[in-house]
Parts: C-alpha cells; structure tokens; sequence
C-alpha cells in the first residue's frame, strides 16, 4: 500500500480521467434529452423516472411496473390531469395511453405528478393470486374511501375500517389498546369517537387474522359496493335530467343522485357508440322480442363523450374477451381506437403458468387524524360524489308523516290468459312500459335534448362479440321497468304503508316501510320497501315534496272508493342516509365483541342484518344475472322436447341437466343437478331441481326417481293454486297403486301434520325391469306457501327446512320442486345450505349461494321478495341458535 506520493509523480508524461465529472455530465446530458416524470403511488410515495422524449406510454408503464415489481400489472395504470386542469370531472383526468408518445400526452404538463392507480377493478379479489397484487388494490379502496369516492353505509364503513386496523396493528390486546387506541389513525371521513368504539368492538373479532388475510376481507367486502369501481361520467338523459354514467366490469351502470337507477350489462349491450357529444348503446333483443333499442345521452362535451366511450372499449375488452385483437373493417370510419394491453383472461392464465412469486414486503401504515381539522388527503382525480358516511344526526320533523296502505282487491295477472307463460315460479316477464331508460315501443329510438338523431357514421362505433340465442341472456341485471300497484283502504282506512325522501325536489320519494298483513302487503305485486313511487293517482310526483305526496294519498282516501294507483320503480335503494332510520332495529344492540357461533359467521350476520335493514341486500340482488350468460339451454328447444317444458321460457343448462337412461320417452326432462358443497367440511348438499311433472311428463318423473336412486322428494306447491294448474298429481293417493312401464309406486302413508302446513307420505318405489327390486320413498309436500308469496313467518319455513334435513338419510339427491322449480325450490335449497354453514361455523352470504344455484339452474330464487324472506329466515335462524347457545 503506498502511503504518501510526490506531487512530481504526478508531473511528466502522466495521465487522469476525471470519474465524477463525467458521470455528472452525462447525467446532466440525459435530462437535457429526455423527460423526468414523477409517479405518486398508492402508498403516497414518489418516484421520478427518466425517459427518452419520444418515448411512449408503454415505455414509462414498464418502468412503473418493474419499480414496483408487479406481476398482476394489467389491472393498473397512470392518470394525468389534462393540460393542469384542476376541475373534478371525469373528461379532465386521463389515462396515460401505452401506445402514444408520452410528450404528446402530457404537453406542458410533465412536470406535474402521474398518479399510479387501479384501472380496472377484478370483479373478484380471489383472481387475483399474489398477495402484493391484492395489497395495491387495499390501498386504493383505502384511499377511495378517505378521499370520499367510494359511497358506502356507515356500519360498512366501519366494518372495512376494522379489517385496516387488523392489517396494521394485529390481534386485539387489552392490555396495549386502551379506549382511544384508534384516535390517531385516519380511517373513516368524518372520523367520531362513536364510530372508534365499534370499529374497536369489530376490530376484537378478526383475531388471528394475518394482514394479507384482513386485506382480502376487505376487498371481498368493498367488491359488493354500488361504487367499487365505478368510475363516474356526467350526462343527461332524455328528460334532460342529470345522471351520472359508470363503467365497470358489469356493464354500463345509471346513477342517480348517487342512487344506482339501472345497470346495462356487457351481455346484454350489442353496439357502444358517440357522435359529438352524444353517447349511445344499442340494446340486443331478446328471444321475445322483435326489436334492438337505441339508447342515448347527452355528455357535457365531445370530449367527455369520446373518454366515456373509451372506457367503455377498454373494460368490456379487458373483462369479456380472451384477447384484445379486433378485426377492423378496411377504410373504417370514425375512431381507431382500441385497447392495447391484456385482459384479464390472459393475465390470469399467465400468472397461473408462471407460479406465485413469493416476497417480503413493507405495508404503509394509516395517515395519523388530526382532530378538528379536514385530513391531509391528495385532491381526488374524479368525480365519484359525496360518500354518505355521515355522524349521528338529529331527528327529523318529516319522521313522523306516515301514508298507510292496503289492498282489498287483486288486480289480474297481466299473464293469466296463457298457462304456457310462467308465473310466480316461472320466468321473468320484462315488462317494458315508457321509462327513461327501458324501451317503451318496437324500434323507438329515445330523444335528446338537441332532438340530433345519429347518422349511420358516428365518431366512434364498438361492437361486442356476437352470442347465439341459447348463450343469450334474458339480462344480466334488472332492467327498469315501472309497475302499477293498484290500493284499496282496509276497515281502518290504512294502506299499509310508509314513504321516506321528497325534502327537496331532486330526491326521490321511496316506500321506508310496508306493514304485514295490510292491503299493501297483500295485494299483486306487492309494494316492497325501497319502491320509488312516480305517480299517484296520474299525478307525476317525480319532483314533489313529502307533503304534496302526503296531500294525494289522503285526496284519494276520502273519496268513495278509496282507490289509490302508484306507478312504481321496483327495489330503487337510495344510500344517502340522511334521510331515515331503518323501521326495524336488526342489529343486536349488545355487545357484539363476543362472538357466540364464530367471528367470520357473526360478521357475515352483521352484514345481513344491516343489508336488510338499508335495503342493499335487495339492491345487490336485483344485479344479479338471471340466466349464466356462458350456459347454453339447446336440449330443451328441441322439438321433440319443447312440450315437456311446463314453461316456455324456463329450461335446465345443457351442461347441468339430468339425462335418463332407460325412459320409454327420450333421455330429456327439465330438471338440473344443483351440488351445494359446504366450506371445511366433507358435505356436498345434492339436489335435482326440477319443474312440477305434467300429465305427460309422470313417468319420466319417477324413471328419473329410480334412475338417480332417490329417497326424498320435497313438493313446495299444490296442484291447483288460484284456479290454475301449477303440477300434476304424479304420485297414487293413500292405499292405491300407480303403474308404469318401468315403475310401480304404492302410497303406504299420507298424513297431514297438525298445523295443516305440511303433508308427509310415505312411497313404496318397485323396479319392475330390476326384479321387482323396491325401496322407500319420504314425500313432503309444503301446502301453506301461498301463490306469488312467501310462508306466513320464518319459523314455520324453518321447521320444514328441519325436517327435510332429518329425512334425508342418504347421499343420494334429494329431488326438490314447485311448480317451475326455480322460484320456492331455490329458496329450500338456500335456506338449507345456510343451516349446514351456520352448523359448520362458517360465513353465510346468501347472494354467493344464489350464484352457486343460478351456475347450475337458471333463475334460482325467482323475485326480490322469496330473497328478502329467505335472508330474514337465516338471520331468524342465527339469532335463535345464539340465543340457545347462551
């Protein structure tokens, strides 16, 4: 080691090479050429990336995802606020295109931070298989609630903030986590001391919970939010009312005043196009109809129109299509635009080829509250609205005006004139009366407010991929139809109802509350809370005030019939809380940090009681689809098999049916296999759902009994309800016989039970092809499950539901049906699955259950109703069990 030189050594034929400066040099050099750009990440974190001038988005993406390690990145993006415009709406906020220049993108605007953000919200969180993945998507529902994007129900807001506390603090400790533990983190808008106790109390349920497992309870709650996702577009509809467009992985969704109005699925939508600042979708007809629909909207803008037309590109490519390739047609007019990364399909299939990559990494921690003061929180890149958590509020002097209803005659069944057009247990009729957004007439194109009709070329035209009749479904979600609900006062003069909403014109007046056993009640269709009524009487009351309401409905109860006629929206939620406490308290008021049946079910119960309470659960429900839109029926159009259908529109999936073997009739009969596996557990519930036999259809029946070696057959119908047939009487009465060409069936015993609900018999099944070879058969039949209706109480459901469970004795499919087998069957075999999860201590979520069945058999649980009794049944269920348990 030479420890001194001269500086003569240095004198002569010597050299050097200046490291640093040259490094600073060429940095500096660097810069000149390029772009630095910084990304702001969901953690609040900034980075600055160097890139080439000429560079394209794409180039600046990766270098994000690389920064960040991704390997789910396609779910992500960069937003950028349009040449600095500070403005909240949607047109103003862009997405960062990989396949255009970043300098033409951004202009003067570099210097302005890119915010790094989720793009396309999974529908859900269990696709998504890395942990980090699901981490980026917790923040930025994390940061979509504080920032108050995301519209969500207090208890929800409270719920998704205990599993935030679970992910960053752990198990609850007494000893370390006194009363104000949670004072100092920023979970919730509008933060209050009230609101820390129940997280806290919620917060002692998720003990055990890692924070990867905390972080995906609360993106598997977030997902069934009107909100998740949503990202809101401003236009008018043809009245020239103010609505706001979202798009998401469902579909087109309509919001108004916040309030979710109507929702266009991808299945559902045949062609996405704008001209100017006019946006329309083209409906597909259905089966029973002989004409598309043209819908429009007015935007504010071309821009803001052409922005929600791209968003509409993207998602329905990333979330429907297996690969983002489109043929374009040669000379095509209007925009080229199409999405260029991947979609969903194929970053799922790639992550599960190339493994799960395992690695650490550091979570960042809630921002710290600063009481009395607005929290720190980055201006919000688009308008998503106000959220509606709200603190306690006081009462209201509107609280006390009640409209009371009842009905003293039915009116007729608009479908009771054909007995091949399905009722209560058969299929869905759309009815398409005049409304905003529902067609009204063959061919009807909706006005605008500019009255410009488009032209066959438009600025920008989007087909979806085309499905055939069979793959074709009825909707995906609920289209907005209007009902007319005709009341008559009972001996009191009530029509059983109450109304909430109409403190101001813009908010609509909604059913708070309908009374059991009143005319509104009782009447065909029943009113149901969260009905938006629009006319009474002919009155449009669509801008009316609660005392003008209150003024019509006593106007028609003082005249000498008492008639009164609501023209209704069905199951419109509105969330805003301001307005009214829900009628009934469903939440226990006790301490519910002491779990009594387990922490998962007890806070799965929490979010069913407050589901019914606030009317979401219903609201979720109606989204839902109705037919699998990816399941054919093609077996049943047949027409061999056409008649063997007791209702044209309801058939068994192809993939599910059950197929005989040895019928003298062919191998078709419309029942499906519907297998029920319950979590944890060795149990797999299996059923065959199945329409109440016709006359023709007896002896395929039973060959299907003998075939499928059943011993419970559950009846929930009578053979004649309201004067019409709604099954065949298939089986012999009490001491007789009924033979058939394979079959020979005795009734030993036929015994009605002392309530007069239930009738049990008791079959002797002889296989004559099979040596005489005989076994017993237990038939329950429910006889007080009235026509379009539910049972009388939830106690005398659940008894049944009890004794189906203790007859049945074997692992052979227990054959369930009504008269469809779709409507009062899904609802047995629902209640059913949630009495073995509750047993098992495991989580109920009824609407996964109804998706299950409709995965198996269309239409499951036919209407709103059957689904709000069988939820209020479970929970009537759980409470008893908790109180026994006691």
């Amino acid at each position: 080691m030479i420890e001194s030189v001269s500086k003569r050594a240095f004198g002569g034929s010597s050299g050097s090479y200046n490291v640093q400066a040259l490094e600073l040099a060429a940095a500096r050099e660097r810069k000149l050429k390029g772009l630095s750009i910084v990304v702001r990440f969901l953690d609040d974190t900034d980075h600055t990336f160097y890139i080439e001038k000429r560079a394209k988005g794409s180039n600046l993406l990766d270098q994000v995802y690389n920064h960040l390690e991704l390997v789910e990145k396609d779910y992500f993006g960069l937003q950028y606020p349009q040449n600095g415009c500070t403005n909240r709406n949607s047109e103003c906020i862009l997405w960062l295109d990989p396949s255009k220049s970043i300098k033409k993108q951004l202009g003067t605007n570099c210097q302005h931070p890119l915010y790094f953000r989720v793009k396309f919200y999974v529908s859900d969180p269990s696709k998504l298989h890395e942990e980090y993945t699901r981490y980026q998507f917790y923040l930025q529902i994390r940061s979509d609630i504080l920032q108050e994007r995301l519209i969500l129900p207090q208890s929800t807001a409270i719920l998704l903030a205990s599993y935030i506390v679970q992910s960053e603090i752990g198990d609850y400790n007494s000893e370390e986590h006194k009363s104000d533990y949670l004072s100092h983190l920023n979970l919730i808008p509008n933060q209050t001391e009230e609101m820390e106790r129940k997280i806290a109390e919620l917060h002692k349920l998720h003990k055990d919970q890692s924070p990867a497992d905390a972080e995906f309870n609360f993106l598997d709650h977030a997902k069934r939010l009107d909100m998740y996702g949503v990202e809101l577009h401003k236009a008018k509809d043809n009245t020239n009312k103010n609505i706001q467009l979202g798009v998401t992985h469902i579909g087109l969704v309509v919001f108004h005043n916040n309030l979710k109005i109507n929702t266009f699925s991808w299945s559902k939508i045949m062609k996405i196009s704008f001209k100017r600042k006019q946006f329309f979708i083209q409906l597909r007809r259905e089966p029973s109809e002989d004409y598309d629909t043209l819908l429009g909207f007015n935007m504010e803008n071309y821009r803001s129109s052409k922005t929600l037309w791209k968003a509409c590109v993207e998602h329905h490519t990333f979330f429907r299509l297996d690969s983002p390739k489109i043929k374009r047609k040669f000379l095509s007019l209007g925009s080229k635009f199409t999405y260029s990364g991947r979609t969903e399909f194929q970053t799922v299939s790639d992550v599960k080829r190339k493994g799960i990559l395992e690695r650490k990494f550091v979570r960042s921690p809630s921002k710290v509250l600063i009481k009395d003061k607005m929290p720190l929180t980055p201006p919000p890149l688009e308008d998503k609205g106000k959220v509606s958590v709200a603190p306690p509020r006081p009462s209201r002097p509107y609280d006390t005006h009640k409209v009371t209803t009842t009905c003293t005659k039915e009116p007729k069944q608009a479908w009771t004139e054909d007995i091949r057009i399905s009722d209560d247990d058969g299929g869905f009729l759309e009815r398409t009366l005049e409304g905003p957004f529902s067609p009204g007439i063959a061919g009807r194109v909706m006005s605008y407010a500019d009255e410009e009709i488009p032209s066959p070329v438009s600025n920008g035209v989007y087909d979806t991929p085309p499905y055939s009749v069979s793959q074709s479904p009825t909707s995906q979600i609920v289209d907005e139809n209007l009902t007319t609900i005709t009341l008559y006062p009972d001996q009191d003069g009530k029509y059983g109802f109450n109304v909430k909403g109409g403190t101001e014109i813009s908010v609509p007046i909604l059913v708070s509350r309908v009374a059991p056993n009143t005319p509104a009640d009782k009447c065909v269709p029943r009113l149901s809370e969260g009905d938006q009524i629009l006319q009474i009487n002919g009155h449009d009351i669509t801008q009316a005030l609660q005392p003008e309401v209150v003024a019509l409905v006593q106007e028609a109860r003082a005249t000498e019939s008492g008639k009164l006629v609501l023209s209704v929206r069905p199951n419109v939620l509105y969330q805003d809380e301001e307005f009214e406490e829900p009628p009934y308290q469903y939440v226990p008021a006790n301490d519910v940090g002491t779990p009594t049946v387990g922490s998962l079910l007890e806070q799965s119960m929490y979010l069913l009681a407050d589901g019914l309470a606030s009317g979401a659960l219903i609201a979720r429900y109606e989204t839902l689809y109705r037919k699998h839109p990816d399941l054919t029926c093609n077996e049943a159009s047949k027409t061999t098999n056409v008649n063997k259908n007791r209702y044209r529109d309801i058939s068994p999936y192809d993939q599910t049916r059950v197929v005989l073997k040895n019928a003298p009739n062919g191998d078709y009969i419309n029942a499906n296999f519907v297998d029920m596996k319950i979590p944890s557990t060795e149990i797999t519930n299996k059923y065959i759902a199945t329409q109440g036999p016709l006359q023709s259809t007896t002896e395929d029946f039973w060959q299907m009994v003998l075939e499928q070696e059943s011993n419970l057959i559950v009846m929930l119908t009578t053979v004649i309800e309201r004067g019409r047939a709604k099954c065949h009487k298939y089986w012999p009465g009490a001491g007789e016989v009924l033979t058939m060409q394979n079959a020979i069936v005795k009734c030993t015993r036929e015994q009605t039970d002392p309530s007069n609900n239930f009738i049990f018999r008791d079959f002797v099944l002889i296989d004559v092809k099979n040596d005489n070879e005989s076994r017993e058969i237990k038939h329950m039949q429910y006889i007080a499950w009235p026509d379009h209706g539910v049972p009388d109480s939830p106690q005398q459901f659940l008894k049944f539901t009890q004794d189906v469970r203790l007859n049945r004795t074997t692992n052979k499919p227990v054959i369930v049906h009504c008269s469809a087998g779709i409507g009062r069957t899904g609802v047995l075999v629902l209640m059913e699955t949630a009495l073995c999860l509750m047993e098992a201590e495991e989580p109920i979520y009824p609407l996964e259950i109804v998706k299950t069945m409709r995965e198996q058999r269309a239409m499951m649980i036919q209407n709103a109703s059957q689904y709000r009794f069988v939820c209020e049944s479970v929970y009537a269920a759980y409470t008893k069990s908790s109180s026994e348990a006691k």
